[in-house]
């Protein structure tokens, strides 16, 4: 099973900018991100088909956040835009081995890998 890396996290201001990649290792399928801050629990962000032409977003991030993904270079990504404090997690990307995008239920979802660290503050 793939294990997909996510990377591109950083501190920012709030406002700011920043974009995730995850690398998929040729692995074609729906791509969800994931965040989990300290003491919470792991909760979905945003799914990805893998065509990229349908995508879903929790209504925390939505109007925020973009995801996009090229194929080619394997690679999905996380356009996360006038960030906030509250976006203050490691995000993760993981496979629901399907090629469409249900639920942003963490249990759907797999190959868990190493996430990347975002923090948001001033």
């Amino acid at each position: 099973q793939p294990q997909f890396v996510a990377s591109g996290g950083g501190l920012v201001q709030p406002g700011g900018s920043l974009r995730l990649s995850c690398d998929t290792s040729e692995y074609l399928s729906a791509i969800g991100w994931f965040r989990q801050a300290p003491g919470k629990e792991r909760e979905g962000v945003s799914c990805i088909s893998v065509s990229g032409d349908i995508t879903k977003y929790s209504d925390s991030v939505k109007g925020r956040f973009t995801s996009s993904r090229d194929n080619r270079k394997n690679t999905v990504y996380l356009q996360m835009d006038n960030l906030k404090p509250q976006d203050t997690a490691v995000y993760y990307c993981a496979t629901n081995g399907m090629t469409g995008c249900r639920e942003l239920d963490v249990t759907r979802f797999r190959s868990w890998g190493q996430g990347t660290e975002v923090t948001v503050s001033s």
